[in-house]
């Protein structure tokens, strides 16, 4: 590895210590007839450094919500988050966000200024700065395209925005809400792919939100179902002990899916069964 790759690749820790911590959350909203609702309850799990947790659910179950508490962007009602020790007070550029949608990009900003946005913001210096850019520009397939604006750009192209200026970033921990979902099948495939590898290369923390339990499984190094009130929001805590780069259609892989589809409250669902 050269050593500009080694620069913005640290390498993943031995010691797998606690990298975010739930205590006891539990958020509710009050609606305009001044009902309050209770969507997140109960919740307390630990997340290691270096892994990487898919929380997975039905619509309505929290899921959002969870990981607008760890971002900051939400305070809970009940408990604290905390991370590497200390509670989650608000925002901060140790928690990286890579949302759904692609509105989170400026359109009046070309690739390479979308990237730089937040490493303005942190003050670098021009020459690090520079070198950060394009070497993850590079990592997610854009070094062409740095001079585009994102309306010139595919759905997946934006997503692949978002992650490289989430990743140049440098962030402890990435927080990712369904950034996929609105993706084609094959571009969701590919990306699910590439942002596998780059996690695993350089020892990101990841929360990831997802409806997929196939995403889930291809991704993850652990899955935690929820489930909807008025129930406590985890129902299950899954270890997915499978080898990278993850085939769908093996044993191991059905056991798995339909071990986590009885988990998850669907009236609809029917088992995977490899032939």
């Amino acid at each position: 590895m050269s050593a500009m790759a080694a620069k913005h690749l640290p390498s993943i820790p031995e010691a797998r210590e606690t990298a975010l911590e739930f205590v006891n959350i539990g958020k509710e909203y009050q609606r305009h007839t001044k009902e309050k609702v209770k969507v997140v309850r109960e919740v307390n799990l630990k997340l290691e450094r270096g892994g990487f947790l898919c929380v997975l659910g039905p619509s309505g179950c929290g899921k959002t919500t969870l990981m607008n508490m760890v971002a900051g962007f939400e305070e809970p009602s009940e408990g604290e988050i905390r991370m590497n020790g200390k509670a989650i007070k608000g925002p901060g550029p140790e928690r990286g966000v890579v949302f759904q949608s692609d509105t989170a990009l400026f359109p009046w900003l070309t690739v390479e200024e979308n990237i730089a946005y937040g490493l303005k913001m942190k003050r670098l210096p021009k020459a690090e700065m520079k070198e950060r850019i394009h070497y993850w520009m590079k990592q997610v397939g854009l070094e062409q395209h740095g001079a585009k604006f994102p309306g010139e750009l595919s759905g997946g192209m934006k997503q692949r925005v978002q992650i490289a200026r989430v990743l140049a970033g440098d962030p402890d921990i990435l927080l990712m809400d369904e950034p996929f979902a609105a993706l084609d099948a094959q571009t969701r495939t590919y990306l699910q792919q590439e942002l596998s590898a780059l996690c695993r290369k350089a020892g990101k923390t990841v929360l990831f939100i997802t409806h997929d339990i196939q995403e889930a499984l291809l991704l993850a190094d652990r899955v935690i179902v929820m489930a909807r009130a008025p129930e406590p929001n985890i129902k299950a805590d899954i270890p997915v002990d499978l080898p990278y780069p993850r085939e769908r259609m093996t044993e191991p892989f059905a056991n798995l899916y339909n071990r986590l589809l009885d988990e998850i409250d669907n009236p609809f669902k029917a088992s995977v069964h490899v032939l």
